[in-house]
């Protein structure tokens, strides 16, 4: 299971844009490891020129890869307003010209945009732009929404153009966009992808990303939650600092999507009030008391499920230990052409330590299953470098059907647990016990009404219509505003 993406904007009062962004892309690396990119842009006055002249560079890679010092170099004097993006593909092949921000040229000058999120009207709305005449070079939907959005800006001023973008797309994004000399952030109705919105440090600027940890990372401080349907328009136009707030949309419920506390978001984040290692640590103590066992130590899949595993020993009273040590310079192992590749990309990720867990009965925590196969060779490992039982414990309900807004899911087929009994999960991943969280306790911890969840993946209850899928839409009629 992988992310779509993590986005940033930064708008300064003064000075080069491309340097903080950097350090943002780094703190959000974990939501995505294909590609990297930063647009820039400079504020103008009125008097000045419009039509602005947006810097990009892009590439594939890990942030570090994509920005060499001299590629960053060379926005230095470029602009004191920008954006950036790492990807993960959920929609669109992983190559070079689906790498974000986007930037295209309308009668005006140029818009450039990130996007995380997953259009599930993008085919639609990308044939109805190709009749009229409009040319794409990329499979993303986030092309589309760009199309859309430089379409309306002929016709619109900016607000009323992008209420009309938010009209017509379905799905679920946070967009920034550099737009008019002006950093735009917008998050879709539901928020079911994550934004927040911050001051830099020494009260430089602002800043919009999809973490608060990248916030904190550049010395920030966090000033909220962008808030569903919410537009922000920062200008810093002539060291004329503004923010103007535009609740375009407000939906009678949210649908923040429940994976960003499972596993998504850093643990330091703050997401939409709640820090999210408090709910894993929760996540961990509710499990504990839903799945008790008599065992010797816990131990977590690491990184995952380690303050799940904390939150567990705490409320079983267990000793804390890993079981194993990971070795982070390996990337991802699904990419390995056979089996005896793969088991071997396992131990070079996780590597078993013998003294902690030989002779042991282990709880085993971890944050989810989703095809299984690696489980189930964390568990063999374990078992034979001694470990005398190992209990699986899973920091999330089944996953039993697709995601269609932002994650990269496997289908129902390839689900472990989607046509699956509780013993024939457990037999398959070789282990003594397997207990999931109830969904009623991932709510519980999250301690965000079910009603303001996307739990699609868990109960197959989608927040938008979807064609095939039961959705809960008539729950979160949109009030326009």
């Amino acid at each position: 299971m992988s992310e779509g993406c993590g986005i940033v904007g930064i708008a300064l009062d003064e000075g080069d844009a491309a340097l903080p962004i950097f350090y943002a892309l780094y703190a959000l690396q974990h939501r995505g490891q294909e590609s990297a990119g930063i647009a820039v842009s400079k504020s103008k006055s009125k008097e000045e020129e419009s039509g602005v002249n947006m810097p990009l560079i892009k590439g594939m890679g890990f942030v570090y890869e994509v920005f060499s010092s001299h590629r960053l170099e060379s926005l230095k004097g470029k602009g004191n307003i920008g954006i950036g993006h790492v990807r993960y593909s959920t929609t669109g092949a992983s190559r070079a010209e689906n790498a974000e921000p986007l930037v295209v040229n309308y009668h005006r000058g140029q818009i450039a945009i990130a996007h995380n999120g997953n259009l599930v009207n993008a085919a639609e709305l990308k044939s109805e732009l190709q009749r009229e005449g409009r040319i794409f070079h990329s499979d993303t939907d986030t092309e589309v929404i760009a199309h859309l959005l430089a379409k309306e800006l002929v016709r619109h001023d900016p607000i009323e153009a992008v209420k009309v973008l938010m009209r017509r797309v379905v799905g679920s994004y946070s967009l920034v966009i550099l737009m008019d000399n002006s950093l735009v952030a917008i998050r879709d109705p539901l928020g079911i992808k994550p934004l927040c919105f911050g001051t830099l440090s020494d009260d430089k600027g602002y800043i919009v990303a999809s973490e608060s940890s990248a916030i904190d990372t550049i010395g920030g401080d966090l000033i909220r939650d962008v808030r569903p349907g919410e537009v922000l328009i920062i200008n810093n136009s002539n060291k004329n600092r503004r923010v103007e707030s535009y609740q375009l949309y407000r939906g009678i419920n949210t649908a923040h999507c429940v994976f960003e506390y499972i596993y998504f978001a850093r643990p330091d984040s703050v997401l939409d009030g709640r820090l999210v290692y408090d709910v894993r640590l929760k996540i961990g103590e509710r499990l504990a008391e839903e799945h008790g066992v008599e065992a010797d130590i816990v131990s977590p899949v690491p990184d995952s499920g380690i303050t799940f595993a904390i939150g567990y020993a705490k409320r079983s009273g267990l000793d804390y230990m890993e079981g194993f040590i990971k070795n982070r310079y390996v990337g991802r192992t699904f990419i390995m052409p056979d089996e005896s590749y793969r088991d071997t990309a396992v131990r070079l990720k996780f590597n078993v330590v013998k003294r902690n867990v030989g002779g042991k009965r282990l709880v085993l925590v971890d944050d989810s299953i989703v095809r299984g196969a690696t489980s189930r060779r964390i568990v063999t490992f374990l078992k034979k470098k001694g470990a005398k039982e190992v209990h699986l414990r899973i920091g999330s309900p089944p996953i039993i059907a697709p995601c269609y807004l932002g994650i990269n899911t496997p289908t129902r087929d390839e689900l472990l647990a989607s046509n699956r009994s509780m013993e024939a999960i457990r037999k398959f991943l070789n282990a003594d016990s397997i207990g999931y969280l109830s969904l009623q306790g991932l709510i519980d911890s999250i301690g965000i009404s079910m009603k303001n969840l996307c739990l699609g993946c868990l109960n197959e209850r989608y927040p938008v219509e979807i064609p095939g899928e039961v959705c809960v839409a008539r729950q979160l009629k949109l009030s326009h505003f």
